[in-house]
């Protein structure tokens, strides 16, 4: 997988020549990390400089995901660097209501785990929307949380998050610009999203506190921090759209100091990223030529063969045909290029040419991994895939990365209990079963439940690869401890997991391993299996056997490789596609409105085939061969 940008220097807001499209500062990242790092020094700074002028740093503070990396480099920063929050004041920007402190899901609870009890800040100097006020009590306590902020100066910093209503803090669409801290009503939207988090949509709250778009926009400094695939969308309208109430975030466009702060996949819907010809003259190089001939295709309706001259003039690329000369000599290489990542053979064509295939012909029989993040993401993401290596006679071990038990629902552990004890009675299901309905809300389960729930999900995923003709010594479990807490919440990746992941690589020898590219959370178990695996790839590369390895990279459920994107691409028979299913039909425990549904209704195997069926039919439009369905695979060079 190429790298589409390379990290662009951070730079406070003013030093920021604007596209004719963009209207909000913004600095691009190559990952999370590296934004994180600069914002976390950009807030030290701050604060080094008012306790050197014996003064208070004023800071209003985020919660979710998207700041934690932040708030880890500032606990480091104290710790290993002497960086004192003695002269800081925060004041948090949301919290749920009603929400007691000691829920775990509470950001009361949030912010101490992550940031205020690892460092010196006095705790009278701490403020969060408290969601135990009484709901007659709410409106005087949002003016007194207002007049708070003002004594203390008003904020010098406000760090923020962006939701995919476009709401920063709790402000959600139909929000006023003047807005003051105040209790709101959450969109369906923002609550289907922390849904997860809350293990199912019912559990999560309605109404929350919040700081108002008036509040937030009196800071003097803002910074708007956005990470993953899927706030791209919301992204390139806050930055590029027109201001409006339906997108608070675009109220941000007004405040002159606000830089927002983004990893490659949160900017890669903005215009000068998704279609830079639209923007300025291109340097064209074979892959941009590429992806502009597709979006070009695409955006006439017609099949690439088929594009003119004056098709690429009035798309804003002539520029493209003067360095090129003709239509016809770009559509046919465009053409040729994206014919030759079709093929039937994934784990290459014995004794065939390869010189335009995407894998290799030798050797004829590979050793082959397929990495799965939880115990179900290989038949759904690329079972087809998965078949085809098997019958063509390829040796093909499937390694679970994690025991995926914190997505089987109590019921399915008291009934999968039930049935245990129906045979002869035990003490130990019994157990199981009285510690499952003793639970609270917000409780972890045992260790004992976490374990029948763990091989509920091992049961399944052996039943599906011996469906697939995989002999059970070659169905691998990790188990990595990053995942193994079982909570939501999961701990950063360690060294023990990246050993693990070595120990089976180096145990297999693998020529090709696939493993899931989703990068649509920065801190989603897909996201954090896929640094795993880049780690380990790292540690091993000096190993003679790893230089004959090639990674595959898969996409999940929810998203597709955009079709310029896509190296690999496997066709699927309608005989194919209904052995795939049959293979997701096996893990029951994620069928009939699974625990992390999302606000996409569709069963799992549903969205699977219409993934694959879409992206068939974008090939089929850009004239290519018509197939029932196609799996995509990008390659990543780790050398």
């Amino acid at each position: 997988m190429k790298a589409a940008l390379q990290s662009i220097r951070y730079e406070p807001a003013g030093r920021f020549e604007a596209t004719r499209y963009e209207k909000v500062h913004n600095v691009i990242f190559q990952d999370s990390k590296q934004g994180s790092l600069q914002v976390a020094r950009e807030i030290a700074s701050l604060i080094r400089e008012r306790a050197d002028k014996g003064q208070k740093c004023v800071l209003g503070l985020a919660t979710g995901s998207s700041p934690i990396r932040v708030y880890e480099e500032l606990v480091r920063m104290h710790r290993e660097e002497g960086l004192s929050f003695k002269n800081v004041v925060t004041f948090n920007l949301d919290e749920y209501h009603p929400m007691d402190r000691s829920n775990i899901q509470s950001y009361h609870y949030f912010m101490h785990q992550h940031l205020f009890d690892h460092v010196d800040i006095a705790a009278e100097n701490v403020h969060i929307p408290d969601g135990r006020i009484s709901l007659q009590d709410v409106q005087e306590y949002c003016k007194k949380y207002e007049g708070m902020i003002e004594q203390a100066g008003g904020l010098d910093f406000q760090l923020l998050g962006i939701g995919r209503t476009g709401h920063i803090g709790f402000n959600e669409p139909g929000s006023h610009y003047n807005s003051a801290t105040r209790e709101i009503t959450l969109d369906y939207v923002t609550r289907i999203d922390a849904s997860s988090a809350f293990k199912g949509l019912e559990n999560v709250p309605r109404k929350a506190i919040t700081m108002g778009i008036g509040t937030i926009k009196r800071a003097k400094r803002i910074v708007l921090l956005a990470w993953g695939q899927n706030k791209a969308p919301v992204i390139r309208e806050t930055i590029e759209g027109d201001i409006s109430s339906e997108v608070p975030a675009t109220y941000l466009q007004e405040h002159a100091n606000t830089t927002f702060v983004l990893d490659k996949e949160a900017a890669s819907l903005l215009t000068r990223i998704d279609t830079p010809w639209l923007v300025q003259s291109c340097d064209w190089t074979h892959d941009l030529t590429h992806k502009a001939v597709v979006w070009l295709s695409q955006k006439r309706g017609k099949p690439i063969l088929q594009l003119t001259d004056k098709d690429y003039n009035d798309m804003g690329m002539s520029d493209l045909l003067s360095s090129e000369q003709s239509s016809y000599e770009i559509n046919i290489k465009i053409f040729n290029r994206l014919q030759h990542t079709i093929t039937g053979w994934p784990g290459g064509k014995p004794d065939a040419d390869d010189t335009n295939r995407p894998e290799r012909a030798e050797p004829r029989a590979k050793r082959v991994i397929i990495f799965s993040p939880h115990p179900d993401d290989d038949v759904i993401s690329m079972g087809g895939t998965f078949d085809r290596l098997v019958t063509q006679g390829h040796e093909v071990h499937v390694v679970y990365q994690t025991s995926g038990n914190i997505a089987v629902a109590d019921h399915e552990a008291i009934k999968a209990a039930e049935v245990a004890n129906s045979i002869g009675p035990t003490e130990i299901f019994d157990t199981v079963i009285r510690e499952i309905r003793e639970k609270t809300e917000g409780d972890f389960d045992s260790k004992l439940v976490r374990r029948l729930k763990g091989n509920i999900r091992r049961a399944e995923s052996i039943a599906a690869t011996r469906y697939l003709g995989i002999p059970d010594d070659q169905v691998h479990f990790l188990d990595l401890p990053f995942y193994e807490t079982g909570s939501i919440k999961k701990k950063p990746l360690a060294e023990e997991d990246i050993v693990i992941m070595n120990n089976i690589i180096q145990k297999v020898k693998p020529h090709q391993i696939y493993a899931a590219g989703d990068l649509a959370d920065p801190h989603g178990t897909h996201r954090v299996c896929l640094e795993a695996l880049f780690a380990s790839l790292e540690s091993l590369k000096s190993e003679e056997y790893m230089k004959n390895c090639w990674v595959w990279l898969y996409r999940g459920a929810w998203h597709e490789w955009e079709t310029h994107e896509i190296e690999m691409a496997v066709p699927m028979s309608p005989a194919q596609v209904l052995r795939k299913r049959k293979a997701i039909f096996f893990h029951q425990t994620q069928k009939d409105g699974v625990m992390f549904q999302g606000e996409d209704l569709r069963e799992f195997w549903v969205r699977a085939e219409d993934r694959n069926k879409e992206t068939a039919e974008k090939y089929q439009s850009l004239g290519l061969a018509s197939y029932a369905a196609m799996e995509a695979f990008v390659r990543y060079d780790f050398f």
